[in-house]
């Protein structure tokens, strides 16, 4: 009898959702309904409500890492990772559909800035992303360079011009995110960015611009002036 009371709930969840969408939803609700797919024949509503009191927002929920969802009484593996694959795949739909609308040509910080800033959708963590462009700014390919803070792993320029000479490209953007909310290129990025430069220089290679994001905002280092840079014993000096 228990079974088929929560049996109705969960199809009067569904039915709601077929009809009116997500917006008529509280967020314990969205994600009780998220977890009637993770958890079989139980009232998951309490499960709901612990977890966006824990983490404080449904957001801050699809942030948080496996391990400490699981912490959470009734969270085990499935479900910690069904959770965690919801801003993945929202972030996998928007990078698909930004590359296939690309014919992507990134001809300056607005265009590289809109582009980029769907790779970083949900990441908790420092990524660099480098996309390799042709002549004319096209884009040819988008690739993850590296996860980490800048200055615990460094951006790899061998790798990065190994990278762009098997795409045949003549121009590079790079982009990274700052989880922490700042916008400011530090010492680590910006002498990144100086050895990434120079080393494309080397196989005639042109660093067009480097973005730096934090969620739906960007800064465009080349246009804050940080490539108007002068060469001194074979290294790029800051301008700023």
């Amino acid at each position: 009898m228990k079974d088929n009371i929560h049996d109705g709930h969960r199809r009067r969840l569904r039915k709601r959702y077929a009809e009116f969408g997500l917006d008529s939803f509280e967020d314990h609700t969205v994600l009780e309904l998220l977890l009637t797919y993770a958890v079989p024949r139980r009232d998951v509503n309490e499960l709901a409500h612990r977890l966006v009191d824990k983490f404080g927002s449904l957001g801050e929920v699809f942030d948080a890492p496996v391990e400490e969802l699981m912490k959470t009484e009734g969270v085990g593996e499935s479900t910690a990772l069904l959770i965690r694959m919801v801003p993945e795949i929202s972030r996998r739909s928007m990078i698909s559909k930004n590359e296939k609308r690309s014919a992507a040509v990134l001809s300056g910080a607005k265009e590289s800035g809109k582009f980029f800033i769907p790779y970083f959708y949900g990441e908790c963590e420092e990524a660099v992303y480098a996309a390799f462009l042709d002549d004319s700014l096209r884009l040819i390919s988008c690739r993850l360079m590296m996860r980490g803070e800048v200055n615990e792993a460094d951006l790899s320029s061998r790798k990065l011009v190994s990278m762009a000479l098997s795409c045949r490209a003549t121009n590079v953007v790079l982009a990274h995110n700052h989880p922490s909310g700042s916008l400011i290129p530090s010492a680590a990025d910006r002498q990144a960015t100086a050895e990434a430069r120079n080393a494309l220089k080397a196989v005639d290679i042109n660093l067009v611009d480097h973005v730096i994001i934090s969620g739906n905002m960007y800064v465009s280092m080349e246009e804050c002036g940080y490539f108007m840079q002068r060469e001194n014993n074979g290294r790029i000096q800051g301008g700023k």
